[in-house]
């Protein structure tokens, strides 16, 4: 894996940090590529019950390398769809990914880094983070799922509203809109983080896997089909070590301690 993207395990949780801090961890080819092979490691990992996605230095992803596209004008239809390939394995590996995934964010996050955190299950930002769908400031659409997910997260309007216009916004206002979670001080951001990632590293992994499924489903299917794919969806996690030690901490008036199994 190249240098450009990290990855460690730690206590359950995978991390995947962006490590391109010199140009705000823009994406060129290289990056994607490794990018794609730690998402798709992390959804694999069973030593991994939760995954955290960050960047390095001053910001999360300022979007793709400009630079890079200015570079290769003539050829960068080609190299759009070779990246593009490898930043789509990314994103569906970090969906069908079996545990939870949170995107941690400061400073600049604009382009493909708001598609990649509204891919992310669960977002906490730092006061004082920047947002923008810049695309069309560029001449160019949306990339990395970015119609797919805003529609959902914060409504068709609005979602055309961010892409279209590519205004920045602060992250108060992505809270409103529930784009984020949570907002923490900038300070606070890396505990806050470790918080919560340990939290839903520590729950029952195969429940989240289940609910996490189920509410992606949910959109796109009648309620009836919904309703069935719960009952079984349950009963599968009945049959779980987790579901056992839940129902007898809870006859036992005590804490319990789920092992992801």
């Amino acid at each position: 894996m190249s240098d450009s993207v990290l990855y460690s395990v730690t206590e359950g949780v995978a991390t995947i940090t962006l490590n391109r801090p010199e140009v705000m961890n823009a994406l060129d080819a290289t990056m994607i590529t490794a990018l794609r092979y730690a998402c798709e490691q992390a959804a694999d990992d069973r030593a991994a019950r939760a995954v955290v996605l960050q960047g390095a230095g001053t910001a999360f992803l300022a979007g793709g390398d400009i630079a890079m596209f200015h570079a290769n004008l003539r050829r960068l239809p080609a190299l759009v769809r070779e990246g593009g390939s490898e930043l789509r394995h990314a994103i569906l590996a970090l969906q069908r990914a079996p545990k939870p995934v949170l995107a941690s964010v400061h400073g600049a996050v604009a382009g493909a880094g708001v598609s990649l955190m509204a891919a992310a299950d669960l977002a906490i930002a730092a006061e004082g983070t920047r947002f923008t769908l810049a695309y069309s400031k560029i001449g160019a659409s949306p990339d990395g799922g970015a119609t797919y997910f805003l529609p959902r997260l914060v409504g068709y309007r609005k979602a055309l509203e961010l892409m279209l216009l590519a205004e920045v916004f602060d992250a108060q206002a992505a809270l409103a809109v529930g784009l984020v979670n949570w907002i923490t001080s900038p300070e606070a951001l890396l505990a806050e983080t470790e918080r919560l990632a340990q939290r839903v590293a520590q729950g029952p992994t195969v429940a989240f896997s289940e609910t996490k499924r189920l509410a992606q489903q949910g959109l796109d299917v009648t309620l009836a089909a919904q309703l069935e794919e719960e009952i079984e969806a349950f009963a599968r996690c009945a049959g779980t070590g987790d579901f056992a030690e839940g129902v007898s901490a809870f006859v036992q008036k005590r804490k319990p301690q789920f092992k992801g199994e």
